[in-house]
């Protein structure tokens, strides 16, 4: 998100909300990408990013091919560099990489001709996900600028956090980050947004929530008591929601914790935009294909 500009995020943003459409068409496909290749290589697992990537290609007729590290050479040693070199020599057009390093889809930028888009490189960026997000907020809100935005939750181990807070206040929007101590890194206020650990601080007034998932793959000593403790202090709930506007938006990018970082009556309440997100996810990376790949760049 750093290297994109309001302009270009403007962009992004507005060839999405033109491209959702498709998807209510009865025959949900156009031949705007026909004969372009888009190869899926996700070194890590994923269900929503995954899915909607090669929908998204599948919409726009391009021929797709999925990779899983497990199902690569990469199992018997292969580095990702070598990795990248074959891929490049069967000449895709695309490549949409999910790694466990930072920077990984940088590196392989460097390395190939083709468009490498970053489906999330370990605890750096996420950047479509900030795109769709800003997407989904965009639509309900009619604006971001001005906008104050909520992120909850296990900052320090957070592709999604990042991005979203760069991305958000870079379009005007006020940010406030909460977490336990234990999850909020150090030097994260230079991104642009205050941080507080009470989460009643953080929701006073907010027009958007985003919820994240604690991830206990990532954290390599347990910086919480209890998943109970966690909740009690630092869930989302219809209790905690009395401090937020009355039109709040409550986001989250998947898997959910039920219980844990959300409650099941806030995650399917009447704020919840979760689905949305789902849907939008969808429009926002043909979005990102059709501009790399289709139309004037």
């Amino acid at each position: 998100m750093e290297s994109l500009s309001v302009g270009e995020i403007e962009l992004i943003l507005d060839t999405a909300e033109s491209l959702k459409e498709i998807s209510t068409r009865p025959i949900k496909k156009v031949p705007t990408l026909r004969g372009k290749t888009v190869v899926h290589f996700f070194y890590e697992p994923s269900t929503r990013t995954r899915t909607s990537f090669e929908i998204a290609a599948k919409r726009l007729s391009a021929d797709t091919v999925s990779i899983s590290a497990s199902t690569s050479s990469m199992v018997k040693g292969e580095t990702l560099v070598d990795t990248a070199k074959n891929l490049e020599a069967m000449n895709p057009d695309a490549i949409v990489l999910r790694h466990s390093a930072a920077g990984a889809p940088h590196m392989l930028a460097r390395l190939v001709d083709a468009s490498v888009i970053n489906a999330g490189d370990g605890m750096h960026a996420h950047p479509t996900q900030a795109l769709l997000d800003m997407l989904t907020v965009r639509e309900k809100k009619g604006r971001l600028s001005g906008l104050r935005v909520a992120i909850i939750g296990d900052i320090a181990h957070s592709r999604v956090a990042r991005s979203n807070t760069v991305a958000f206040v870079k379009m005007g929007a006020h940010v406030i980050l909460a977490g336990p101590p234990t999850m909020i890194p150090k030097g994260i206020e230079t991104l642009g947004a205050p941080v507080t650990y009470h989460t009643q601080e953080a929701l006073k007034g907010a027009d958007v929530i985003i919820v994240l998932r604690i991830q206990k793959e990532r954290q390599q000593a347990f910086l919480f008591p209890s998943e109970r403790e966690y909740a009690q202090c630092y869930g989302l709930t219809t209790e905690s929601l009395v401090g937020a506007k009355d039109d709040v938006l409550i986001l989250h990018p998947g898997p959910m914790n039920r219980g844990v970082e959300i409650a099941p009556e806030v995650a399917d309440g009447p704020y919840s935009v979760i689905l949305e997100q789902v849907a939008n996810g969808v429009a926002l990376r043909m979005a990102i294909f059709y501009l790399l790949l289709g139309g004037a760049r």
